[in-house]
């Protein structure tokens, strides 16, 4: 059964509660930001609880399962531990508390002071007749949890009785019949799980304790001022009464604590309580003496008590209560109940769970020890802060996986010293990268003006252009053109222009014909210009001139209407001069042409001569002689 519950939405994970968990049963592994709960290794302390400042734990609450059974057709009886008196000071009369329970709706209302009796008696026998062996009471739960997780070897140590609780809901089963369902109300939030863990039938059938008893009062508006006088049901006890006191149950019956002659020592608070059942498992041979263990400061102080509880106020409330019974105590018929009730069973085992750790390797626990410092640490050296007893001890829950190096005060604090030496080192750096940026700023909004103010002009010098201009993208949607080239396109794209000015983001292919935007299309995929290329469009004849802005994504066009005057004396003095340059080229081919053939016929006629004048010469020279 799970006692402590997590809501892992309220936690703050400031770990509290793992540094205050006398067993270490909740624990922060690595690799996770939030505490677990190991159910299995949790003795049900309760202190946990008063830490958490978030309320992010809680014990499991029994008051939906109390309200239902009461709801039923079913008798059930409440039994109550003998601390009400130091807990419930704000109500004036035992009498009407117990008519406040009975109001909730439980037909019976019994005391757990006779179950006390009769486990006092059953101490007495045991205690009293030594035969060698050396016994831990087990009248606090947290204790037996303790003993059966953590020193299992111990159980045959642990006096085989039942606690008073499960003594009296037994002579409740007998009194009023096995079908009865019967609730204990104390102070102890381990009581919970204790029916489950016992080995015979479980007496009882929900455990709540006096703060989830305040809740339902509360809930259900019930006051002490509005209801008369209501006795408990028998059997009452006798001294059961001091049961809340730590030794309270030694005094029932008498048994000697004398320091000189008696053999039961008492020990109560969690300070004392680990390191008295190390001692009785280390010394018992030397000791020799009972042990009389509690957790708490007696039942007066349990975890399902009021918070900001006065101990030595609670205790006088119980003395003081246990006289007032005293007054109306009747031995005669306590006696007789004594006898009546001698069958109960009243004795029981404990099974060992152990839940202990394995210890990790040396080389792991060095490990820790060096990553948060304490390198060469003795299992003495210590702050203590973290929750464990030493560093070493540390260590090795560490290297164990239920804590994390961050719980360390001493490995956060150089961190955080280390984190803000960066953290200086960074805002130095910042601080002059701030220096840098707004210097960068005032040149960006420097260079952006002068930007805008070149792009004004621009624009006005567009507008102003005669001939039409126009800027693509790539998808030949116009990114930007002027007035003369919407006044060339004609009446449709000036109605455009009204709803979208200067045409942007209007697409090109709705606006020209195919011959004509074919040709933007083929210098953004070529990259190559086009000229001074004329294009008919509406019964006019356009000079175009396209060009690459920014390779295969934007090209710009030069527009220009040949029927305009200044464009057509321009073309016609472009063209004399294109005409007047081609006719001197051919002039000069022809020229050229000419010189050469009248070359070649003159080397020819050259040649013919020098040929006749050798022969002449020839024949002359043979006449002669």
């Amino acid at each position: 059964m799970q006692v402590i519950e997590f809501d892992k939405e309220k936690c703050i994970q400031c770990y509290a509660c793992v540094r205050v968990c006398p067993v270490k049963a909740i624990a922060v592994p690595i690799n996770e930001d939030y505490p677990s709960i190991l159910h299995n290794r949790c003795i049900g302390c309760g202190d946990c609880l008063p830490v958490c400042s978030p309320a992010a734990l809680t014990f499991s609450s029994s008051i939906a399962r109390v309200n239902e059974l009461l709801a039923s057709d079913r008798k059930v009886a409440a039994i109550l531990a003998p601390s009400i008196a130091g807990e419930f000071t704000d109500i004036t009369d035992y009498r009407k508390f117990v008519s406040m329970i009975r109001e909730l709706g439980f037909e019976y209302v019994n005391e757990v002071s006779f179950g006390a009796d009769l486990v006092a008696q059953e101490y007495k026998e045991l205690l009293e007749n030594f035969k060698g062996k050396y016994y831990i009471t087990s009248l606090c739960p947290t204790l037996t949890a303790y003993v059966c997780y953590f020193y299992p070897e111990l159980t045959v140590n642990l006096a085989p009785i039942v606690t008073p609780m499960i003594a009296t809901a037994r002579v409740v089963k007998q009194k009023y019949g096995p079908e009865v369902k019967v609730v204990y109300i104390g102070p102890c939030i381990s009581a919970k799980y204790e029916p489950f863990l016992l080995e015979d039938e479980n007496p009882i059938d929900e455990v709540l304790t006096f703060t989830e008893l305040r809740q339902m009062f509360k809930e259900a508006s019930i006051t002490e001022q509005t209801l008369e006088y209501s006795e408990f049901d028998g059997p009452i006890g006798h001294l059961g009464s001091l049961f809340p006191i730590s030794n309270g149950l030694l005094q029932a019956v008498g048994l000697d604590e004398n320091l000189l002659t008696g053999t039961i020592t008492t020990i109560e608070g969690k300070d004392n309580f680990m390191d008295s059942v190390r001692q009785f498992n280390n010394y018992t041979e030397l000791i020799r003496r009972h042990f009389n263990i509690f957790y708490c400061h007696g039942c007066l102080m349990g975890p399902g008590t009021s918070p900001g509880g006065e101990k030595y106020l609670r205790r006088s409330m119980a003395v003081e209560y246990a006289n007032k019974r005293l007054k109306e105590f009747k031995p005669e018929a306590w006696q007789e109940n004594i006898q009546k009730y001698n069958t109960i069973k009243l004795s029981r085992n404990f099974r060992p769970d152990d839940q202990r750790l394995q210890v990790p390797q040396k080389e792991k626990i060095d490990e820790v020890l060096k990553v948060i410092g304490r390198e060469g640490a003795d299992n003495l050296m210590g702050c203590g802060a973290c929750g464990f007893s030493s560093c070493y001890e540390f260590a090795t829950a560490v290297a164990s996986g239920l804590a994390k190096p961050e719980m360390c005060i001493t490995y956060n604090l150089r961190n955080q010293n280390e984190y803000i030496k960066t953290l200086k080192a960074t805002n130095e750096k910042l601080a002059k990268t701030e220096i840098a940026l707004k210097e960068s700023e005032k040149i960006a909004r420097r260079e952006q003006m002068l930007a805008r103010e070149a792009n004004e002009v621009v624009n006005i010098m567009l507008q102003k252009l005669p001939s039409g201009v126009v800027i693509v993208d790539e998808n030949l949607k116009i990114v930007q053109a002027n007035k003369t080239f919407i006044e060339t396109l004609g009446e449709d794209a000036r109605l455009i222009d009204e709803v979208i000015p200067g045409l942007v983001g209007a697409d090109l292919k709705t606006l020209l014909p195919y011959q004509f935007y074919n040709l933007f299309s083929y210098v953004l995929k070529s990259g190559e210009d086009v000229t001074n290329r004329d294009v008919n469009f509406n019964d006019n004849i356009l000079n175009v001139s396209i060009f690459t802005i920014r390779p295969n994504k934007i090209v710009g066009a030069v527009v220009r209407d040949l029927k305009m005057p200044e464009v057509r004396r321009e073309q016609i003095i472009n063209r004399i001069n294109e005409a007047i340059t081609e006719n001197l080229e051919m002039v000069q081919k022809i020229g050229f042409l000419l010189g050469e053939g009248a070359s070649k016929t003159e080397r020819m006629l050259n040649s013919i001569i020098s040929a006749y004048q050798s022969e002449k010469n020839d024949k002359t020279g043979q006449a002669e002689p």
